[in-house]
């Protein structure tokens, strides 16, 4: 899973077996190490939840995904979730979680468990 911040967004993307783990157990994260600290992103399905939401405790940023949104994600075409979420202070952070595609340029990164990217011509 990647994760994308600037400014008041925050984007996830996952790959096949990513969204696969997500759907079946209903939770996904990852997580970078520092001296000292470690910083986790995680996706998880809320069975109360009508929009998505966020929560950044512990070090750990969480987004919060309704069941009947991603319910079968990982078996349709759907790309992706996104919601707005108005703070406590007025201010919005924008929320977006996604299938990550292989790239249309080249990359030294392992794409062998990304999606197909539908603009690429076979």
């Amino acid at each position: 899973m990647k994760i994308r911040i600037k400014g008041n967004s925050v984007r996830y993307r996952l790959t096949r077996s990513e969204v696969e783990t997500f759907c079946n157990t209903g939770h996904f994260a990852e997580t970078t190490e520092f001296n000292g600290r470690t910083f986790t992103y995680a996706v998880k399905v809320s069975e109360t939840k009508t929009h998505m939401d966020a929560e950044f405790v512990d070090d750990t940023i969480t987004l919060i995904v309704p069941e009947a949104v991603c319910k079968g994600w990982n078996v349709n075409d759907q790309v992706g979730f996104e919601h707005t979420v108005t703070l406590n202070n007025g201010n919005t952070l924008f929320l977006l979680v996604e299938k990550d595609f292989v790239c249309m340029d080249e990359t030294n990164e392992d794409q062998s468990d990304n999606y197909p990217n539908p603009k690429a011509v076979c």
